[in-house]
């Protein structure tokens, strides 16, 4: 993780994770506390849930166009 100016550890590297619910229960507290306090990752957050989204949305044969 890097760090803010505040020396707060940024999260975007799980937010994948966090997304598909895959992460431990400490690990999904830290990142959904983060969020709350980082536009930064709050906002990549978005980008990473909507890529997620879309992607359930494709089938085999979208992916194999």
């Amino acid at each position: 993780m890097t760090a803010d100016r505040a020396g707060t550890a940024h999260v975007r590297q799980l937010l994948g994770a966090y997304v598909l619910d895959a992460l431990d229960a400490g690990e999904c507290v830290t990142v959904s506390r983060h969020l709350q306090r980082c536009d930064g990752c709050a906002g990549a957050y978005v980008e990473v849930a909507e890529a997620s989204a879309i992607l359930g949305l494709l089938d085999e044969e979208d992916l194999l166009e």
